[in-house]
């Protein structure tokens, strides 16, 4: 547990030590460390092994672009693969393991696929699955799915909680680097609403790995107070471990904040990580820049990094990857990190710089116009190989090699909106351009802005012409303010291994291959090479690949173009997508006003759409869900049951045109529909095709109550506002959704009037002759509670739907219930409601299941001729009138004990049983007490010219034919004479 690679100094808390295991092998680190800094302390530098040819790979950055430092942490049901250990903070008792080997990390099996790379090329997945045709299936795609992906989830369920919240304010930073901290305090400071979100767990950015100072202080210090002074400021809000995945539409960013990823097991009661959706007047992109690679022969091996990673390890972690280093460089930020790292007591080999006119250093071995052309070790970086510029080689002992070819900005999240960004010469690099995100500003080295001193000045103005501040600017803080000295150097002449996209394994060679084969724009490259499809989305590989590409089709970089970018910017766990919708809470779960009294009668619950019905409810010695249904219709049809309908969609329309506007949405006559009276309503798509049946009550002259089936709800009142503001924008009518505000009953039976009358006020009439079928009013019940009746029948029985708020929704089943135990009142679930519905011939969701017509159901002639109505002209059309069109009928088996089954198809009693010869099918089914035997629904065609003929219903899938006679849909009292009793 010795860290031979730890340095003094740094930003760790070494008073907090901090165990933790890798591999199986217990090591140790501080508080502050991310995992990947204090393995490197621990003198580990393999961490991995590549996606294709299963390469030793460590680090080769410190932050969120990492592509191959990739691990699994934790264990059981919380593992989580594919983490970046650049990232993964370390907490006591962290246990990651290495992925995409067997059986271990130093020995990998599948390495054995580097030997054959020659054959494993670019795009070889396109010409070598292509044949023979019969091995995809058996051969093929089993083997490419087992080789897909990297580490392997537990497959049992995630215990953690994810959630989703939103956010609002004035300004939106993103980065807390020296941009964004200058953007907070401007900002903060002049009163305004802000967030600063950064996805480091310090805030500070590069202020935290750099040694140069800020008027006196260090920059780390520096941070360190601005973040104090922006904590104190009531009016900003920072998040830090909080990444902006994506730009969305009108101003709404998304961002993943990680609660509880650096502790060993989340608090109770809160969440892994929140997906916030924070919507902004103005947005500041302070994101920074990430440092780019260049491509050598084996300038994979664990051990070659980013030197400004190096730095960053140094400065702020305390850790190295090795005592002796060595530089490769283009420009004069090499030479920053050998001056660190020497500075730090590591000794630099020398520092390799291709331009020939290098700064000389007394320091440390300037080796000027040189090149790095091949590295040496098996698992790790041991020789580096340079190229002098007289041609001479010459092999230089170091455990690492530090990188720097330049900079590039992250613009990512300026793209998310097809912005296209621009190139800028002498950072030679891409930059912000285009159209913006609305309301985006960018600044500090995310604009190509690279000194701190630019950095602070950026992220001041970008907050003044954000807020529209005016006046007088205080003076932004003495600090380095170092030119651009750079010459632009991509790859090394003559390498055919140089790695671009180290965790796709994607090389210099496959970008010459992607050319010569004729794939030469960017889009294509990306797609055949793979590159910049890794994890880190090409932030460490793109400009590379792009550079290598131009320079083979002879033009620049600008001319060749660049991809863009698209959310998220970061790799998100599918859990914090889905954050608490799962298991029950996968949707919202609606539940009636009876809800509760029905879990006490023991009912048996079913979802429909969101809401939770009882389906029925079982009484002692009932041991099978049928006993209790048949005896919930017996009970019903003898004297009087009791069904919650208050899911039934329920719309409010009001208006002086009310009437004239219900008359255009139903296909049946409305405008003359009487005060006090109901009437059952077809309702049309703009094709003709039946949307929904439901009922229209009109409780005034210019107020009616619509109902509609409880899965349509939604969907009807979304058609109706399209049609009171698109069509009839000129009507005086309003609409509002009260499905929720009144809880609803079915009272149905032969003493469901008389049962209602001991509830029902004195004062209203409800006899037969006051109170016929169809009728409807405002009513009181209970002395004085306001109510609405209606005289509906669903079940064909003697029936009514009585309303209350729904706040008196579990009070009035109760008094119900108390009040109808004379008459032996039962209440009924879905499953007797839909078995009455089916004896009385009533279409439903199985009916209306958006292939049917008027004509199909029967009703054809409630689509008046006499005006204009919604699908009328196109239900009409001669498709939907052949003279064998489907008709409903009903079913019934010649033999009792036989089962008919819904979606079973029906044949003529003799003759083929093919799709040719298709008369129709089952649409519902039910075991009916009342014909004490299973009947059916169906569509058949020609039907109401069949009854009484016998056919063959066949379900090949539940092995099935049985004989069943063709009957009239309603097989319970066909005449209505109960309903209007």
């Amino acid at each position: 547990m010795t860290q031979i690679n730890r340095l003094q100094g740094g930003q760790i808390n070494r008073d907090r030590p901090l165990k933790f295991m890798f591999d199986g092998k217990f090591y140790q680190g501080f508080e502050g460390d991310t995992l990947a800094s204090a393995l490197l302390a621990n003198n580990v530098r393999l961490m991995g092994r590549s996606f294709k040819y299963h390469r030793p790979r460590g680090p080769l950055t410190a932050g969120s672009e990492e592509p191959n430092a990739i691990v699994e942490l934790r264990g059981g049901a919380r593992r989580e693969p594919n983490t970046r250990a650049t990232t993964a903070e370390l907490y006591d008792g962290l246990v990651a393991h290495s992925q995409n080997r067997w059986p271990s990390l130093a020995f990998d099996a599948m390495a054995i696929n580097d030997r054959f790379s020659n054959f494993l090329t670019a795009g070889f997945y396109y010409k070598t699955f292509m044949w023979p045709k019969a091995f995809w299936e058996k051969l093929y795609e089993p083997i490419i799915r087992r080789a897909a992906g990297l580490g392997a989830l537990s497959g049992r369920e995630d215990p953690d909680v994810y959630d989703k919240g939103f956010r609002h304010c004035d300004l939106l930073i993103i980065g807390a680097g020296p941009a964004g901290l200058m953007a907070a305090l401007t900002a903060g400071r002049a009163g305004a609403d802000v967030i600063l979100a950064d996805e480091d767990f310090r805030m500070g950015g590069r202020l935290n790995a750099e040694t140069f100072e800020i008027s006196g202080q260090s920059g780390a210090d520096w941070a360190a107070s601005a973040v104090a002074e922006l904590s104190s400021l009531p009016n900003v809000r920072l998040m830090p471990r909080t990444t902006i995945i994506g730009a969305f539409d009108h101003g709404i960013y998304g961002a993943v904040e990680r609660i509880s990823d650096h502790l060993h097991m989340p608090d109770a009661d809160k969440p892994r990580q929140i997906l916030w959706r924070i919507t902004t007047r103005q947005t500041i992109l302070c994101a920074g820049a990430t440092e780019r690679p260049i491509a050598f022969d084996n300038n994979d091996r664990p051990g070659v990094m980013l030197a400004s990673a190096l730095r960053t390890y140094a400065n702020r972690f305390a850790a190295t990857p090795a005592k002796r280093i060595a530089i490769f460089t283009n420009n004069d930020d090499g030479h920053r990190t050998a001056r660190d790292l020497q500075a730090c007591g590591v000794q630099i080999a020398a520092v390799v710089d291709t331009r020939p006119d290098a700064a000389l250093s007394t320091d440390y071995q300037v080796l000027r116009g040189a090149q790095v052309i091949d590295t040496k070790g098996r698992l790790g970086l041991t020789f580096a190989e340079v190229k002098l510029a007289d041609g001479s080689e010459r092999t230089l002992e170091c455990g690492a090699l530090g990188v720097s070819g330049g900079w590039n900005p992250n613009v990512h999240l300026t793209c998310h909106q097809r912005g296209r960004p621009a190139w800028q010469d002498d950072i030679a690099a891409f930059v912000p351009g285009g159209i913006l995100p609305m309301g985006m500003r960018v600044a500090g080295a995310a604009t190509g802005a690279l000194s701190t001193h630019q950095a602070l000045v950026t992220g001041k103005e970008a907050a003044r012409k954000a807020l529209g501040l005016k006046g007088r600017a205080p003076k932004v803080a003495d600090a380095e303010d170092m030119p651009v000295n750079m010459t632009p150097f991509w790859y090394v002449k003559g390498t055919t291994r140089g790695w671009l996209d180290q965790q796709n394994d994607v090389t210099v060679k496959d970008v010459k291959l992607s050319h010569q084969e004729g794939f030469r724009s960017v889009e294509h490259l990306k797609r055949y090479t793979t590159l910049g499809m890794a994890t880190d989305q090409g932030k460490t590989s793109n400009m590379g690949g792009l550079a290598i590409m131009a320079e083979l089709a002879g033009k620049s970089i600008p001319e060749t173009g660049t991809t863009i970018f698209r959310p998220p910017y970061t790799p998100v766990p599918i859990g914090t997508f889905g954050g608490r919708m799962r298991g029950t809470e996968f949707h919202p779960t609606r539940l009636t006003p009876s809800h509760n009294w029905a879990k006490e009668q023991g009912a048996v619950f079913v979802e429909v759409g969101n809401w939770l019905r009882a389906q029925w409810f079982p009484r002692p010695g009932e041991t099978h869900w049928r006993q209790s249904v048949d005896r919930e219709v017996r009970q019903t049809r003898a004297s009087v049951g009791v069904c919650d309908c208050t899911t039934l969609g329920k719309i409010d329309v009001q208006g002086t045109d009310a009437a004239r506007f219900l008359n255009f949405v139903y296909a049946n006559g409305m405008a003359k529909l009487p005060v006090g009276k109901t009437r059952y309503g077809l309702m049309l798509r703009e094709d003709g095709i039946v949307m929904d049946d439901g009922t229209a009550a009109r409780l005034e002259e210019d107020h009616f109550v619509v109902t509609t089936t409880t899965a349509n709800a939604g969907k009807v009142y979304q058609h109706m506002e399209f049609v009171r503001q698109c069509l009839m924008p000129d009507a005086d009518v309003q609409l509002i959704s009260t499905t929720e505000a009144w809880a609803q009953y079915a009272v149905a039976g032969p003493n469901s009037r008389k049962l209602l009358e001991k509830i029902v006020d004195a004062d209203h009439d409800i006899s037969n002759d006051a109170f016929p079928f169809m009728a409807c009013a405002n009513i009181t019940v209970c002395g004085g509670l306001r109510a609405r009746l209606f005289r509906i029948s669903f079940s064909g029985e003697l029936a009514f739907e009585i309303a209350v708020p729904s706040r008196y929704g579990d009070s009035l089943m109760r008094k119900l219930m108390q009040q109808g135990e004379e008459f032996g009142v039962t209440p009924y679930g879905t499953e007797a409601l839909g078995v009455m519905r089916i004896e009385k011939g009533h279409a439903a969701g199985n009916e209306l299941n958006g292939t049917t017509t008027a004509l199909n159901l029967g009703l054809g002639r409630m689509v008046s001729t006499a005006k204009d109505t919604i699908g009328a002209a196109l239900s009409r059309r001669p498709g939907l009138n052949e003279a064998d069109a489907l008709k409903l009928v009903g079913l019934k088996p010649l033999d009792p004990e036989t089962k008919i089954t819904a979606g079973g198809h029906l044949m003529r009693a003799d003759g083929p049983v093919d799709a040719a010869h298709d008369q129709g099918y089952v649409t519902s089914a039910a075991f009916s007490p009342a014909m004490n035997s299973m009947i059916g629904l169906a569509l058949l065609k020609q039907g109401d010219e069949r009854l009484g003929e016998t056919l063959r219903l066949v379900s090949p899938l539940t092995d099935l034919t049985i004989s069943v006679e063709v009957v009239s849909a309603h097989f319970v009292d066909p005449k209505g004479e109960r309903l209007r009793a």
